[in-house]
């Protein structure tokens, strides 16, 4: 008689656990085991418990190849499903194998699992194994399907309610929940208001409903030059600044406009040479559709602002120009200009930093592009593969919250409808500056040094962001490496090709310019790809979304709308002028209503380098983990002692506070 030791896990879930009866079947090379119940005395499948059981066979079933999982209900109770977290097998001959699980199970499904080390296809020779891969992944093609949300942008997922996305791919509910009620009144009762600010203590008094530190200090110091500078290194949307070594023809500014704002005895030129000089060109934005706003088509400054980094390392804006072509009705502002027309030039830059910030940077560049590695992860490799195992845990509620995003996008109310350009020139916007994305510009060190950005003091993004990226790309090679010991195994790997190509084709669309691979022939090809894609998946949302209250809950900080066009002449603007180009009441409150919404602590977030769902059952990958875990913690109280010694933290890439997924 063959004796098999088994430890089933139930997942430590809201209403994971069950009172149906479970049934398990051993699947060997050499036969099956009995289709078996596992009862013991009490509650057998209870949240977040583990139960022990035995299985007896006749014989040995041989080499153990599948484990097949069956519920049947208790009496007539009604449907109970039953999440599973993993299911343990120890063999007669003493081998411990490892099945993970992590999805719902439901009466009538017959849920067959494979265990053991991870394995590419041409590792596999058994039939059974074979033919479990095949119908695998024909299932998942069947279920994740792509569909078109615009053209010119990454293929979308073709769910259109959240019910019909598969359960183990999402995280919580809980992340549903709306604001807090007192907010979400106050917000409602002045989100049909047509009424502008009488003046900014009006704004403060309306929305001190939450706060944070950094977000007072927004409000005290948004109009400051210095703040001003600060926040295009380290606020939301640190991806547009770049060092400027020569004005582009378009932006004639010259020595005499910005003398008085550099060093003393210094001159434009001198100081470009020196580094010290940066630009910032919204001119993705120029052309782009605008929406209508009370009959009158609105206008997006698709401008250009120089900075300047002064002795004191201060970055401070010099020159503004509100769009790309210089004329007499597009004049270059300067500090020296009136308070109002200077703040006015800055507030229409910021319009643009915030609409490039939102469609480009984050929802684009993250969200969506990550939902493409996801959908072809699903698609392409089984749940044995080493890479399924290794990035499914970086895809955790993305489609779940990207398919919630769409009901937004698709509203009037929504968003991107309170922008300047709307919904309608958001997408525009995306597919322009997708077309135009590289592989190289989502990989943080070249990126950084493609935009001259290797010396700026006080780039706590680039500072932070850089560690992380050495400190993912040493985990990755050493998971990669483990798995892939030759470039041989990785050009041989059909289903690691179809992954890539699907990638190439449906989220960057058979761009041969983007330098996406269509195929990998090398280990470090493979390695260099994985690190961008759970570096994406994990710490540039995080860059590009955990700051948002902080920096926009302020609306004049980084306003997504404005309401007057931008000035034309000098000297003609008042207070008045700025409080009338600022959203009105009315929306004001769905921009903030919507911020506070994706802002909302995550309260089952699982932090970058948290592996709860376990997968990987061997020693070596488990030890892999445990070292990233461990420089994950070293980087994190790095950065908590740097923290306290600034004035302004930067913490959005402290790796306790990076969820290791796109889940909000």
């Amino acid at each position: 008689m063959a004796v098999y030791n088994i430890k089933v896990s139930t997942g430590d879930r809201p209403c994971a656990g069950t009172s149906d009866y479970l049934y398990i079947t051993l699947i060997g090379s050499e036969g099956e085991s009995q289709r078996t119940l596992l009862d013991n005395w009490g509650k057998d499948l209870a949240r977040g418990k583990t139960r022990s059981y035995s299985v007896q066979s006749p014989q040995t079933v041989g080499g153990l190849l599948l484990l097949k999982v069956e519920l049947d209900p208790l009496l007539v109770l009604p449907e109970d499903k039953w999440f599973c977290s993993k299911i343990v097998v120890t063999t007669p001959e003493g081998e411990v194998v490892l099945f993970p699980c992590h999805q719902w199970v439901s009466r009538g499904d017959k849920v067959e699992l494979r265990g053991g080390p991870g394995q590419k296809l041409f590792e596999d020779a058994h039939p059974v194994l074979l033919e479990h891969r095949r119908k695998e992944l024909e299932l998942r093609k069947q279920v994740y399907q792509y569909t078109t949300l615009a053209e010119g942008l990454p293929k979308f997922n073709s769910f259109t309610k959240i019910s019909d996305i598969p359960r183990f791919i999402s995280g919580s509910t809980s992340k549903k929940a709306k604001v807090f009620s007192a907010t979400e009144l106050k917000l409602k009762r002045l989100s049909n208001s047509t009424k502008n600010w009488k003046d900014m203590d009006d704004l403060k008094s309306v929305f001190r409903f939450r706060s944070s530190p950094l977000y007072e200090y927004v409000i005290e110091h948004w109009t400051d030059d210095d703040f001003y500078g600060f926040q295009f290194l380290n606020a939301v949307n640190p991806n547009v600044i770049q060092r400027c070594s020569q004005l582009p023809p378009n932006f004639p500014v010259t020595e005499q406009m910005v003398k008085p704002f550099l060093q003393e005895g210094s001159s434009l030129h001198m100081e470009m040479e020196k580094g010290n000089v940066f630009l910032c060109d919204y001119k993705t934005l120029d052309g782009v559709p605008s929406r209508v706003y009370n009959g009158e088509p609105l206008t997006v400054a698709a401008g250009l602002c120089l900075l300047y980094k002064n002795p004191q390392d201060e970055l401070r804006p010099i020159a503004i120009q509100l769009q790309q072509q210089p004329s007499e009705e597009n004049p270059i502002f300067l500090p020296s200009d009136t308070e109002t027309d200077w703040l006015l030039a800055k507030l229409f830059i910021k319009n643009a930093d915030s609409i490039q910030h939102q469609s480009v940077h984050h929802l684009m560049n993250t969200h969506l592009v990550v939902q493409g590695f996801a959908l072809a992860t699903l698609r392409n490799l089984p749940s044995i593969h080493p890479l399924y195992k290794l990035l499914i845990p970086h895809f955790r509620d993305t489609i779940r919250i990207n398919t919630l995003a769409l009901a937004d996008i698709r509203s009037e109310d929504g968003f991107f409808n309170q922008s300047t350009i709307g919904m309608a020139g958001s997408l525009k916007l995306m597919a322009r500056a997708h077309a135009e994305t590289t592989y190289s510009s989502l990989c943080l060190p070249e990126n950084i040094a493609a935009r001259g950005l290797q010396s700026v003091p006080n780039f706590y993004y680039r500072d932070d962001g850089l560690k992380l990226w050495h400190i993912v790309q040493s985990f990755a090679k050493e998971m990669v490496d483990n798995y892939y010991p030759s470039d041989n195994d990785v050009s041989r790997d059909l289903e690691l090709q179809a992954w890539i190509h699907d990638i190439y084709t449906n989220t960057f669309l058979e761009n041969g310019s983007s330098g996406i691979p269509q195929d990998f022939r090398k280990v470090e090809e493979l390695t260099k790809f994985v690190t961008m894609v759970i570096f994406t998946a994990s710490a540039q949302h995080a860059a590009v979304h955990n700051g948002q209250f902080d920096y926009i809950g302020w609306i004049p900080n980084n306003p997504m709308m404005l309401c007057r066009p931008p000035p034309s002449t000098k000297g003609q603007s008042s207070m008045e002028t700025l409080l009338g180009t600022l959203p009105n009441q009315g929306t004001t409150a769905k921009l903030m209503s919507a911020i506070c919404n994706v802002c909302k602590k995550v309260e089952d977030l699982v932090p970058l380098g948290s592996y709860p769902s376990e997968r990987f059952g061997e020693p070596v990958p488990k030890r892999i983990l445990a070292a990233f875990q461990g420089d994950l913690a070293y980087l994190s109280e790095e950065i908590n002692k740097r923290n306290s010694e600034l004035s302004l933290p930067y913490e959005y890439l402290n790796p306790a506070q990076i969820e290791n997924s796109i889940g909000s």
